[in-house]
């Protein structure tokens, strides 16, 4: 059998840019053969996969469930049928205030949500019931504990990815299968590249250490999940900087 199909494999969604990729690079080097999921970065995508020992690319819409079913498919034809962890990264943002969003642009948001759901469901059930084992690894926000202007319905998923890793951990007691979520305060990403300066430094004022993260330093986090954390288990663990939800 070859070193492909014995060693440990994860699935980052959302792997191809900021938080995801970072992921992606610190659990290759933890020992694991990482799935880099896109739905549209597939440039970046490729470049991180030529990156990583024995990586590759799934692409899909989570938000459509023939991609998921699709998805799984291939990942289990990649792997021989076997996944250890799964990062729940993806998101989607639309900028606005309540009062001038249009309700295609809270759907959008909402349905990645139900496809991180169905995502999840279906690795349960097609490889980690299976091989008895497996971590489950959600990418929440500090924004789903304190909120923020003109972001509601990513605050109302973010709040909800928390509660369903609480859940999920819940239903999934007596398996070896850990279920634990990583809330980023604000990362110093694409996404925070595009906010206005004035909105930058209103966020920097309100976080004690004085400065955004890296992707870096959520990524680490995540890799201990994977790799150790045995008797963490439906947590929500806080990497912000000291803002309030710590």
């Amino acid at each position: 059998m070859s070193e492909e199909r014995i060693a440990p494999v994860a699935l980052v969604t959302g792997g191809g840019t900021g938080i995801g990729a970072a992921c992606c690079r610190a659990l290759a080097a933890a020992g694991f053969r990482v799935g880099v999921h896109y739905r549209s970065s597939e440039e970046k995508a490729m470049k991180l996969v030529a990156e990583l020992p024995a990586g590759f690319a799934i692409k899909g819409d989570l938000a459509n469930p023939e991609d998921v079913d699709a998805l799984i498919k291939q990942l289990k034809s990649e792997t021989g049928g076997r996944l250890d962890v799964l990062v729940n990264n993806a998101g989607f943002n639309v900028n606005a205030p309540m009062l001038t969003m249009k309700l295609d642009d809270y759907d959008k948001v909402q349905s990645l949500a139900r496809g991180t759901w169905y995502l999840t469901k279906m690795v349960v059930r097609r490889f980690m019931f299976r091989s008895g084992t497996g971590r489950i690894i959600n990418i929440s926000s500090v924004v789903g504990h304190t909120g923020n202007p003109g972001q509601i319905p990513y605050t109302m998923v973010k709040a909800g990815l928390d509660a369903f890793t609480k859940s999920l951990a819940q239903e999934l007691a007596g398996k070896d299968i850990l279920v634990n979520a990583v809330a980023p305060g604000f990362i110093d990403t694409d996404m925070t590249e595009e906010l206005p300066e004035d909105i930058k430094g209103a966020i920097l004022s309100r976080i004690p250490q004085g400065r955004m993260g890296t992707a870096d330093e959520i990524a680490d986090v995540v890799a201990f999940l994977a790799t150790r954390g045995s008797y963490v288990n439906g947590s929500v663990i806080h990497v912000n900087g000291g803002m309030y939800g710590g």
